[in-house]
C-alpha cells in the first residue's frame, strides 16, 4: 500500500515537470517559426478517384428498386477551381462498369426479360460548394452539387441461351423449357436453368424490330452529395448522382418496337459512389516562415553564388569561370606549382625554371622562338613618325580652342598649344612658387590641357 502510495505520488510530481518541458518546446517552437496564411495560393487539378454502385431505371425493371443494389462500376474525376474564392468547380469525369436488368413475369411470358449493358462514359460538369456559407479552411464537412453533360456509350447482351446453347422459353408455371409451353402435349421437354452468362448481342438479333439503333447518346448527369475534410489535401467525398440519358434503347426495349413495347420515357440510371481526392499540385494554404531569418529582408543570396562550382563563392573567387573538376586554392584559383603563370591543368611542363619564357602551354621557350616573336615588320619608319607628328601638331592647331592670354607664359616655344612638359614645369613652378598663377587657375589650366 505504501509502495502505491508512493509511485502515484512520483506521478503527480513527474506530470508538472514534463508539463513544463512540453510548454517551453512550444514556446521555443513559436518563436523559431510561425505558419503565415498564403493570400493568392496557385491552384491546380485535382485527382479524384473511387467507385460505386449503378441502378438501372427503364421499360426494363428489376426486381428490387433500390438505388444501392445494382452494379459496380469506377470512376475517375479531374476538377479545378473555377474562381478566386474557390466556390466553383469544373469536373472531367470518366467511370465505367454495367447497367444490368432483369425481369420476371408469370402473367404474361413474353415480358420475361434481362440484359446487360457495359457503360463507358466521359463528362464535364460544373460544382458549386455552398464556400459563401461554409469556410472552407474550417468546415469539415461540406455538401455540394453539380450538373453537366456526358457522352455515354453502352452494349446491351442479352442471356437467352443456356450454358449449352439451348433457348429459354418461360412457361406461366414459372419454369424454363427448351420448348415453347404451346407445345408442350406435343413434344418432350426439359427443365433448363439460367447460366447468367449474357451472349447474345440485343441489337444485333432485332427480337422487336428496332433496327441498327445507335449505341452513344447524350447523358445529364446530377450530382448531391458531401466532401469529408481529412487535410489540407485530401477529402473524401460520398455521392449520388442520376443520369437523364436521350436514349429509350439501353435495355433494347422500346415504346416504338413491336412484340414488347415500354412506355415512352427514355432510360435513366442512378450512381451512388465513395471517391477519393488528392490535391498532390497546387501550392500549400499555409507557409511557415523561419523566423531566426525574418529581419534578413535585404539578405542578398547572390553573395553566395558559386557560378563555376569550384567550392568558393563568387564574392571571394579571384578566378571566376574555373572549369569543371580542376583543384583550386583558397581564392579560387588554379593551382600553378612552378610559378610560371600557366595553371597546373593546362601546363604540360612540370618544374619550369624561375623567370623563364614559356609559351601558352607552360613550356619553356628557346631563345630562337623568343626573337621570332619580334617581328618588327609591321614597324612605322622613323621619316613616317616625323610626318605623322607634324600632321597631328597642324590637327591640334586647327581643332583645339584658343590658348588663353593668362597662359601664354606658360608657351615657351610659342606654337599656341599647351604641351605635356609645358604643364608639368607650370605646375612645378607653382608648388616652388615661382609661378604668378593662383590655385583656381592651375586647375582651369588643366582643364584646358585636356580639353585642347
Amino acid at each position: 500500500m505504501r509502495t502505491k502510495k508512493l509511485l502515484i505520488l512520483t506521478v503527480l510530481l513527474i506530470l508538472p515537470v514534463i508539463s513544463i518541458f512540453a510548454q517551453e518546446d512550444e514556446d521555443l517552437d513559436s518563436l523559431l517559426r510561425k505558419e503565415i496564411i498564403v493570400e493568392n495560393p496557385v491552384y491546380k487539378p485535382v485527382i479524384g478517384f473511387g467507385a460505386g454502385i449503378m441502378s438501372f431505371y427503364g421499360d426494363v425493371s428489376n426486381d428490387f428498386v433500390n438505388p444501392m443494389i445494382g452494379n459496380y462500376t469506377f470512376r475517375l474525376n479531374i476538377s479545378t477551381f473555377l474562381d478566386k474564392k474557390r466556390n466553383f468547380l469544373g469536373n472531367f469525369a470518366f467511370y465505367t462498369g454495367s447497367l444490368t436488368g432483369n425481369e420476371r413475369s408469370f402473367e404474361n411470358p413474353q415480358r420475361n426479360l434481362n440484359f446487360r449493358s457495359e457503360i463507358i462514359s466521359f463528362g464535364i460538369n460544373g460544382e458549386y460548394n455552398f464556400g459563401h456559407i461554409f469556410k472552407r479552411e474550417e468546415a469539415v464537412i461540406r455538401p455540394f452539387i453539380s450538373a453537366g453533360i456526358e457522352v455515354l456509350a453502352f452494349n446491351s447482351k442479352g442471356d437467352l441461351l443456356d450454358a449449352e446453347g439451348r433457348l429459354y422459353y418461360y412457361w406461366s408455371d414459372g419454369s424454363i423449357r427448351d420448348i415453347d409451353e404451346i407445345n408442350k402435349n406435343t413434344l418432350s421437354n426439359n427443365v433448363l436453368n439460367r447460366d447468367w452468362n449474357f451472349e447474345t448481342d440485343l441489337r444485333e438479333q432485332d427480337l422487336y424490330s428496332l433496327g441498327d439503333y445507335n449505341r452513344t447518346t447524350f447523358a445529364f448527369p446530377v450530382d448531391i452529395g458531401l466532401d469529408f475534410r481529412i487535410n489540407s489535401r485530401v477529402k473524401m467525398r460520398l455521392g449520388a448522382s442520376g443520369h437523364f440519358t436521350m436514349t429509350d434503347l439501353i435495355d433494347n426495349v422500346s415504346w416504338q418496337g413491336e412484340v414488347i413495347t415500354g412506355n415512352p420515357e427514355n432510360d435513366h440510371f442512378t450512381f451512388a459512389y465513395l471517391t477519393m481526392h488528392f490535391d498532390l499540385f497546387s501550392n500549400p494554404n499555409v507557409r511557415v516562415e523561419e523566423l531566426m531569418f525574418a529581419e534578413l529582408d535585404e539578405f542578398d543570396y547572390t553573395m553566395f553564388e558559386d557560378e563555376d562550382r569550384d567550392g568558393v563563392i563568387d564574392a571571394s573567387d579571384d578566378c571566376p569561370h574555373t572549369p569543371a573538376g580542376v583543384d583550386v586554392d583558397t581564392l579560387g584559383c588554379p593551382y600553378d606549382n612552378d610559378n610560371d603563370g600557366v595553371p597546373d591543368f593546362i601546363d604540360r611542363e612540370d618544374g619550369t625554371l624561375s623567370g623563364a619564357f614559356v609559351d601558352e602551354y607552360g613550356v619553356t621557350m628557346s631563345e630562337d622562338e623568343i626573337i621570332a616573336l619580334l617581328d618588327f615588320s609591321e614597324a612605322v619608319e622613323r621619316k613616317d613618325l616625323a610626318l605623322y607628328n607634324t600632321m597631328l601638331e597642324a590637327g591640334r592647331r586647327m581643332t583645339f580652342a584658343e590658348l588663353p592670354e593668362k597662359f601664354h607664359p606658360m608657351d615657351a616655344n610659342t606654337d599656341s598649344y599647351l604641351g605635356f612638359d609645358e604643364l608639368l614645369k607650370a605646375i612645378d613652378d607653382f608648388f616652388d612658387y615661382q609661378s604668378e598663377l593662383n590655385t583656381d587657375e592651375v586647375y582651369r589650366m588643366i582643364n584646358f590641357f585636356f580639353a585642347q
